[in-house]
């Protein structure tokens, strides 16, 4: 058996809970191309486990055939931050109702999946591991898949694009970049701490997993859109604008964005911000435009 092959795929209905927030939310058309998603548990092979996640598939489109896809990064920790069906619809069957075939993990060790959890070690290569997934179903478009993480997820997000060269475009949310420079009290430092087993040379480990400091290695022809909310207590919003000040010096392709006052999950802001990350993935990925200009310009 290989890495990414499907196992089992299991029909669930979308929550008449979500159905009945995104009616209030989205516009009659929106909604009925929400709803019309077909939304499916799944079991996946990786490294000898079976990995649990979820696959949504975007409603048919006249004389279409292969549609453009998004491997979704969660966030969260253990079981309180695996994906259900009510998280998957939010996030999974969002970006599938604008057409899009989405793949999401719930890594290794939680969320119906096996083996123990990690964070920022082979829970990235089971996040990978969605990409030949994608790459087997007949009706995606192998030349057009692109990669959104949120928190964690855009930690990892960013880890895979160190060695993986076929996203066309990649979106962050509120994601850490620095290990090695924050508060060790603080919330995501002490998160990251309890998978260190008791290892005091953190050094390595943190350096892993911050991507402000290995943004000159990142796909250069993977677009970046860097999202924070400035009010985030969970990850300082710092994470994200030293980022996009790595990802300018290294003339990487990006846009950052800054919501004033915003929480960790931009709540209040989802609306504009799934705005920002359509426009991204529908530049990048669906219409495969060419890369913005990077670099110092102007007067």
């Amino acid at each position: 058996m290989i890495d990414g092959q499907l196992i089992e795929i299991h029909a669930v209905p979308i929550p008449k809970s979500i159905l009945n927030i995104q009616k209030r939310a989205l516009s009659p058309e929106e909604f009925l191309s929400f709803s019309s998603v077909q939304l499916f548990r799944i079991i996946y092979h990786h490294q000898g486990l079976r990995i649990a996640g979820f696959l949504a598939i975007p409603p048919a489109q006249p004389n279409t055939s292969t549609y453009p896809a998004l491997v979704f990064n969660r966030g969260g920790t253990g079981e309180k931050g695996a994906l259900t069906t009510e998280s998957a619809s939010m996030y999974a069957v969002t970006y599938a109702s604008w057409g899009y075939v989405v793949a999401a993990s719930n890594y290794r060790g939680c969320g119906g999946s096996e083996g123990k959890e990690e964070w920022g070690g082979n829970d990235v290569l089971d996040a990978a591991a969605l990409l030949p997934l994608l790459k087997s179903l007949p009706y995606v478009d192998h030349d057009r898949i692109g990669l959104i993480g949120g928190s964690r997820g855009g930690m990892m997000a960013l880890m895979m694009l160190r060695t993986m060269h076929d996203f066309r475009a990649a979106v962050t949310i509120g994601a850490p970049t620095t290990f090695d420079s924050i508060p060790k009290d603080s919330y995501i430092y002490k998160t990251f701490a309890q998978f260190q087993d008791g290892n005091l040379a953190r050094t390595e480990e943190e350096l892993k997993r911050s991507s402000e400091y290995f943004c000159q290695e990142l796909c250069k022809t993977t677009p970046l859109l860097v999202l924070h909310g400035t009010g985030d207590k969970r990850v300082d919003p710092m994470h994200s604008y030293r980022l996009g000040m790595a990802l300018q010096k290294a003339r990487h392709p990006y846009k950052l964005i800054m919501y004033e006052n915003a929480d960790h999950i931009l709540a209040g802001r989802r609306h504009e911000s799934n705005l920002e990350i359509r426009s991204w993935v529908d530049a990048y990925v669906l219409k495969k435009q060419a890369l913005p200009k990077v670099g110092p310009h102007g007067a």
